[in-house]
């Protein structure tokens, strides 16, 4: 008898596991493809490689502006992809042995619940094994959705999980869906000359992100020569021998291959939930977000399938740790949603915390909005990015909602901003704190400033 078995080794199933051993737990981890799941192998790990790639390209071939004399970059694709599997190769080696140092029984097949406190494993070698669990944790994941008119056969019309491992690089590129994802593939791909139409039915790119952050991001990449198309719906692919049409209202595009990019579906039909209390809500499992309990008591969900929650790699870390920790003390530790940061790893980078101005509005806050452009930044302008904004959205007379930060580095300027959200920091106390210069991070100095009512610059 275990005390928690876990269905999915992704990012929430993992974490669970390896935050289990501060508890003394004993835990079984079931996994069907490889631990680290999505994110480490067909997800953030393998798509941040070739984004870095696309940097490092790009860098390269503006060499000159900083007066150093380079020959016209050549982009090495299937060395670029060896890179990329080399360093998922490298974390997934680390994980499988943190996992086995932690003394977790990883068995490799599929799992489906058997009722309360049950697990069968389809195991790899053609066996069956029940595992039995005081606890069990749901943590199965994701997949790429899709669209009628657009079939995928892994070739002419594909999702993420394929264009990751491009052998060779597409001349022309349609991606349907502009969200995070269809973003960072338009931005790396521009970059490394290819070809690039982009399609969202929404307004703007980025569905949800501020809306300035979204047209800076969208005059980025038009900039860099992509097709940017919103407010536009696509019509069903006409496949031909040697490529697809991709048909819209007014037009259509001739394009080698078509990336599908439209969110992804949630994997909890046909995992034995039905055969417990716990209760699916279009597709995804409901719980109570404070404990990550389920309504069956002992039956916990995390990760992806979570119904209201963003489907963040490190949101499932913090789901999965909060699982754990109720399971194992009785205590609520779920996460505080409003202050998990979303980046977008396109360039310009993309990052957001908290609520935007419409959002805040929206729950009745009457708002102050301040906002600083790293047009200013000294540090900004030494690395040749002085595009992008800080945007933070308070309540008037009140903490701070929300932030916004389109630019250099916005991944990791956003995290000062995260912290200012989760506690509630007033701008008043938020500015008190002085920022080195040169750096990127004045920028969020300024803009706190700004908010506070005291301008520097």
């Amino acid at each position: 008898m275990y005390d928690v078995a876990i269905i999915g080794g992704g990012p929430g199933g993992y974490a669970a596991a390896l935050y289990a051993h501060n508890f003394g737990l004993q835990v079984a981890l079931v996994e069907r493809d490889l631990v680290g799941g999505t994110c480490l192998h067909r997800g953030c790990i393998p798509a941040k490689s070739w984004l870095q790639t696309a940097e490092v390209f790009t860098e390269v071939a503006g060499a000159a502006e900083f007066g150093v004399i380079a020959s016209a970059p050549a982009l090495d694709w299937p060395a670029a992809l060896a890179r990329k599997n080399a360093v998922v190769e490298r974390l997934h080696g680390g994980l499988s042995g943190l996992l086995k140092q932690r003394k977790v029984d990883v068995l490799e097949g599929s799992g489906r619940l058997a009722g309360p406190g049950a697990v069968d494993v389809s195991l790899h070698d053609g066996t069956t094994r029940r595992v039995e669990a005081r606890n069990v944790i749901l943590a199965t994941g994701s997949v790429p959705r899709t669209i009628p008119g657009y079939p995928l056969d892994g070739y002419r019309i594909v999702t993420s999980d394929h264009a990751l491992d491009w052998e060779a690089r597409p001349q022309r590129v349609a991606i349907i869906g502009a969200g995070a994802i269809g973003v960072e593939f338009a931005s790396m791909l521009t970059d490394v000359g290819s070809t690039v139409h982009l399609f969202e039915m929404m307004d703007q790119v980025v569905p949800g992100l501020e809306p300035q952050a979204a047209r800076l991001l969208t005059r980025a990449l038009t900039k860099r020569g992509v097709d940017v198309h919103t407010g536009v719906g696509v019509e069903p692919a006409q496949v031909t021998p040697t490529g697809v049409t991709v048909p819209y209202p007014g037009g259509s595009v001739e394009v080698d291959v078509v990336l599908v990019a439209v969110g992804r579906a949630p994997v909890a039909e046909g995992i034995g939930v039905d055969t417990t209390r716990a209760v699916l809500d279009r597709g995804f499992v409901r719980v109570d977000l404070a404990t990550m309990q389920t309504a069956e008591p002992g039956l916990y969900a995390v990760g992806d399938i979570v119904a209201g929650t963003p489907q963040l790699a490190h949101a499932g870390f913090a789901e999965g740790m909060a699982a754990i920790t109720h399971l194992a003390t009785g205590r609520s530790a779920g996460p505080d949603y409003r202050a998990i940061p979303l980046i977008v790893y396109s360039d310009p980078e993309v990052a957001s915390v908290g609520l935007t101005e419409a959002q805040a509005k929206e729950q009745g806050y009457e708002v102050d909005v301040h906002s600083h452009g790293f047009g200013g930044v000294a540090r900004a302008m030494i690395q040749g990015r002085a595009e992008g904004t800080v945007k933070v959205v308070a309540q008037k007379g009140g903490p701070i909602l929300g932030a916004t930060v389109v630019g250099p580095a916005a991944g990791e300027l956003i995290h000062e901003l995260m912290f200012a959200v989760g506690w509630e920091a007033l701008p008043s106390e938020a500015a008190a704190f002085v920022h080195a210069h040169p750096t990127l991070a004045e920028a969020v100095g300024e803009t706190l400033l700004a908010a506070a009512g005291r301008s520097l610059h």
